[in-house]
């Protein structure tokens, strides 16, 4: 697969969800960036070369007040970058038909989040079916559900419910500060997600120690403090940092690198054809 250049953009850290299992710390969900600092991301991405998919992603990013009003109408006119989210799918039906409506044409991909603890499967279910129909054709609509080691049972039946409603379930292993959290029965897991799944099946976080990576010469996330890094990982660590995108210091490297990290957290890099030798 030939790189897909993407930023990751952490639109906002407030959350209007407290999930228990959030592998985010509470003291870094919170604070969103000002409408300068959101004029001046914009004003960096408009200056990357080519076409580039930028996803928004939070905390909420549909919980900041200025995403509907200035980061989405300023993408779209100050760019030629194609747009996607990652949201809990809290948010209203009519803030979700403004941005189906303001992003028409250039929507890459809505990743939906369903938290049991905020909302219902059915609930849920229903109102993505209704999103889904307003979408054009080209975009794709993802629900992405943590499984916890304890709830695999309810996870299949959430898996069930939606894909009988023509929706796309995408499992993502449960995270924690050191990796990923140990699953009692290794055969119900598999059972849930197959039994080598890759990166557009299921994000279970595995090593791509040892391949060329192209992450922070195609690729970056970017922090609600404009700070940017390489991966997830190398800003984990404290390694890869690409400058920041609201004082304009932000510079990609030149090269493609091999990886050093025993873990990918996110499918993001690898579906998006980052990672050499994953098809």
């Amino acid at each position: 697969m030939s790189p897909v250049p993407t930023i990751e953009w952490q639109v906002a850290g407030a959350c209007n969800y407290d999930c228990s299992y959030c592998i985010q710390s509470r003291r870094y969900r919170r604070g969103r960036p000002e409408a300068a600092q959101l004029e001046a991301a914009i004003a960096t991405f408009a200056r990357l070369p080519g076409t580039w998919e930028l996803k928004c992603s939070g905390g909420e990013a549909f919980a900041h007040p200025l995403f509907l009003e200035r980061v989405v109408p300023g993408l779209m006119a100050s760019t030629s970058h194609r747009i996607g989210v990652l949201t809990n799918f809290s948010t209203t039906e009519d803030a979700l038909l403004r941005f189906a409506a303001a992003t028409r044409g250039r929507l890459t991909v809505f990743s939906a989040s369903l938290h049991l603890e905020h909302t219902t499967v059915e609930a849920f279910g229903r109102k993505a079916r209704w999103f889904v129909d307003l979408l054009d054709p080209g975009a794709r609509f993802v629900v992405n559900q943590v499984v916890r080691p304890d709830r695999v049972d309810e996870a299949r039946a959430c898996r069930d419910h939606l894909r009988g409603l023509g929706l796309r379930w995408f499992p993502q292993l449960l995270k924690t500060k050191t990796g990923v959290a140990a699953y009692p029965d290794a055969d119900d897991l598999r059972e849930l997600i197959g039994e080598d799944p890759g990166p557009l099946v299921a994000n279970v976080a595995p090593s791509y120690r040892g391949r060329r990576c192209h992450a922070g010469v195609l690729y970056a996330v970017v922090d609600k403090d404009g700070e940017a890094w390489s991966c997830r990982t190398a800003k984990r660590h404290g390694e890869g940092r690409l400058g920041n995108v609201f004082d304009g210091t932000f510079a990609l490297r030149d090269a493609p690198a091999v990886c050093p990290w025993d873990i990918c957290p996110c499918t993001v890099p690898a579906n998006r054809g980052m990672i050499e030798g994953i098809a």
